[in-house]
């Protein structure tokens, strides 16, 4: 149930339905949800990455809590499309999810954090202030891509 494409993915969900966008560090995930009518992205908790299965479980914790139907996942490619360590990383994470029996979307994120960083420096955030939400904030510049290219 992984999928590259916005529109494949779409035809797996149920009609309707909050989705979680994830923004997968090393050291962070950055979550973001949108509403259910898939208009707009909105960034939500940021989970701390400890083992996998405490990962997991912060994720399925708020999967339930939100009543979430779907995942979108930023993938880190090269610039040139190519895969990356951390890419060959995301899809691995992105695997091991795959009981949680959600459709899964990998969404493009070459340009996330960048767009983010410039974004917060504008609104002249402090560099410490910038670090605790550029991750979250990534992850709902992802999602809101994802849920542009479904509904287009």
């Amino acid at each position: 149930m992984i999928s590259t494409d916005a529109r494949d993915f779409a035809a797996m969900l149920p009609q309707g339905g909050r989705l979680l966008g994830l923004d997968v560090g090393t050291k962070t995930i950055g979550t973001a949800l949108c509403d259910a009518g898939w208009s707009f992205a909105s960034p939500a908790e940021l989970i701390r990455r400890t083992k996998f299965q405490k990962d997991k479980a912060a994720l399925s914790a708020l999967i339930a809590t939100q009543v979430v139907r779907g995942l979108v996942i930023g993938l880190p490619l090269n610039l040139d499309g190519s895969d990356s360590p951390r890419t060959q990383s995301t899809r691995a994470f992105a695997r091991n999810l795959d009981d949680l029996a959600l459709p899964i979307l990998l969404w493009d994120e070459r340009w996330s954090t960048l767009a983010v960083e410039r974004t917060l420096i504008e609104q002249d955030f402090s560099r410490a202030r910038r670090a605790l939400e550029v991750d979250r904030m990534a992850a709902a510049w992802i999602l809101q891509g994802a849920i542009d290219a479904m509904v287009a």
